[in-house]
Order: structure tokens, then sequence, then C-alpha cells
């Protein structure tokens, strides 16, 4: 059974490699600000969008492989009620991190699996993090070792590397943080007999 991820992120691959998930990748080609913004203006919360993005990706590459199992997975952050997005420059994922110090915010991390075009299985989880609280000066030295990687996740913080000082508390799942809820995610794939053992 064909398993193909409808993502370039390297995180996610990453982990499906390191579970010995036999996969391939194929990007979606989805444009995630076109699906996100009638859900935002019709007040869908930031754990909707999750799924309603994820969903998409796993759609879009299970329309193109009708044969195979498509994973999509998405997530977003969700501050006091708003969806944020990642970063586009160094300035905004400083203010990003001005405003979450000393806050705490949450992960929504949804995965779904299609086949033939549609959703067969859907999974959402949500992580709440805790930054302590912490300067000017601190953001700046952050963002002098950390460079542009920034810019590449939502909330201009990696836990996988120098983000994970930023943080006085975390709950949730490692992998949900991560943007994969890998167990439930391995248990259906277990429960369809897409994986030898």
């Amino acid at each position: 059974m064909r398993l193909i991820l409808a993502s370039g992120s390297a995180t996610r691959s990453g982990l499906l490699q390191a579970a010995g998930v036999p996969f391939e990748v194929r990007a979606s080609t989805v444009d995630e600000r076109a699906v996100e913004m009638p859900l935002i203006a019709a007040g869908k919360s930031p754990a909707e969008v999750a799924l309603a993005l994820a969903e998409a990706k796993a759609l879009d590459v299970s329309r193109l492989e009708p044969e195979a199992l498509v994973i999509g997975a998405d997530q977003t952050l969700d501050f006091a009620g708003a969806l944020w997005v990642k970063p586009a420059a160094v300035p905004a994922a400083r203010e990003q991190l001005a405003a979450l110090a000393g806050h705490t915010h949450e992960l929504h991390s949804a995965v779904v699996v299609a086949e033939r075009g549609v959703v067969t299985w859907r999974h959402l989880e949500t992580a709440r993090l805790t930054m302590r609280a912490f300067s000017a000066a601190t953001v700046e030295a952050y963002l002098a070792a950390a460079g542009e990687r920034v810019t590449s996740s939502v909330g201009a913080y990696q836990i996988e590397g120098l983000g994970i000082r930023l943080f006085e508390k975390i709950d949730g799942d490692h992998f949900t943080i991560l943007g994969l809820p890998l167990l439930p995610l391995l248990a259906h794939l277990h429960t369809l007999g897409a994986l030898p053992w």
C-alpha cells in the first residue's frame, strides 16, 4: 500500500522516516492563504483552520494519486483566539516573540488521510506552550543566534532547537508540537494494514 506525504516539510518527513514508515513525498500545491481567508472570514477557529488545511492538502494530492493513501498535515498557532501565520521576515518574527513573551499560546496540529479523493480519517491535537517572560535584549540575542530559520515556523521558534530556551512550560505531545500527531497516525495506519508490523 503506497503512502504519500502531501507536504514538503522536512520535519514531518523526518518524523515518518525515524518511525520506519515507508512513504513518498508529493508536496501539495494548495494555496494555504486562499483556503484560510474564507474560513477566518466565517469565524472559524484556528483549530478548525488547521483541520481544513490538512484536508485540502490531502485531497489535492489524493486526486492526483488515487491508488495511494495520502497523508495531509497542518498546524496553526492560536494566541488568545487569533490565528497567527509564519513571520514573513525577521522584523515580523521579532514582533511575534515580543507578543508571546510571558504568555501561553496553543498549537493545533491536524493530520488527515485521504484515498481516491475522499477524506477517510482525520485527527486534531492541541498543545499549550508558555513562554517565559524575557526582555527585548533576549529577543535580539535569540534572533541573532537562530538567523533566518525564525521565519520557517509560526511563532518564530523551533522547540527542537534554540527556541526551547524561550519556554518555561509545555503541555502536550512532542510530535503534536512538531506538526504531526504521530502516534494516532501510526495507530490508524496499523488498523489499515499499511505498516508491516
